[in-house]
């Protein structure tokens, strides 16, 4: 359980995350996601990470669970700060990164994939931001990234998923195959950007997150200081305890 890096042929490291049972990360998993994916893009012997999950799910997001049993609002705090780190590690990482996503890719997910460079998914992979019916806002910035401007805010307001086929079709999904292909799959695409020189893929990497129309981590940064809001009026632990269901208004919460 947790987070650990493999190198199953020359030139690509595999980051994998399992925190059974659904991928939910707490506050120290989003840490050390972010520590091992900023190595493996470090070493000059990577020229590719490849991002994977372990069991039913590739991501859930944040433990919730963690935030509710805490106390105060470190655990809060340390999720915003986790995913800050974790969903920049994987936009800075030096080399290109592939996500290999099956199942749910919901939250935090959103994140990881939508600062990778290119996606592989399994014909069982969905995507989504459930944030609104968790008491949280956060990663438009990422959604917007996978899907046109006018779906996105569609997707974030009603919190509904999208599938990697209907992905596919906005072209942000490289490829879409059985369950059992993915890891081969993203692997063929690791191996042929493995392929390429190592010093000049960096370079690469580099030119193209420096010609980025959004800046992603300040974008985030901004996103989440509605989300400390949302904690402190309240509202937040309201909406978290019943994930959604309460059928108000933000005005009548409020009253």
């Amino acid at each position: 359980m947790g987070v650990s890096t493999s190198a199953p042929e020359e030139g690509i490291a595999v980051v994998t995350v399992d925190f059974p049972p659904v991928n939910a990360l707490p506050v120290q998993g989003w840490y050390d996601l972010a520590a091992a994916v900023r190595a493996a893009g470090a070493d000059p012997k990577v020229r590719c990470v490849v991002l994977n999950s372990a069991g039913r799910g590739f991501n859930a997001g944040v433990d919730i669970k963690e935030v509710q049993r805490t106390a105060g609002h470190d655990a809060l705090i340390g999720a915003n700060r986790g995913c800050y780190e974790a969903f920049a590690a994987v936009y800075d990482c030096e080399v290109p990164v592939v996500a290999a996503v099956h199942g749910f890719c919901l939250g935090g997910g959103i994140g990881l994939v939508g600062n990778a460079d290119a996606i592989v998914a399994a014909n069982d992979a969905t995507f989504g931001l459930p944030e609104l019916d968790r008491g949280a806002l956060g990663a438009a910035t990422h959604l917007a990234r996978l899907v046109p401007q006018h779906l996105m805010r569609a997707l974030y307001y009603t919190s509904r998923t999208v599938t990697a086929q209907e992905l596919r079709q906005y072209g942000s999904v490289w490829r879409v195959v059985p369950r059992e292909r993915l890891m081969d799959a993203s692997l063929e695409l690791a191996r042929e950007i493995a392929a390429k020189d190592g010093y000049l893929i960096r370079l690469a990497k580099a030119a193209i997150n420096g010609i980025d129309p959004v800046d992603v981590r300040r974008s985030y940064r901004f996103e989440q200081g509605f989300t400390f809001e949302a904690n402190l009026s309240g509202v937040a632990d309201r909406v978290r305890d019943t994930f959604g269901t309460s059928g108000t208004t933000g005005k009548e919460q409020q009253s």
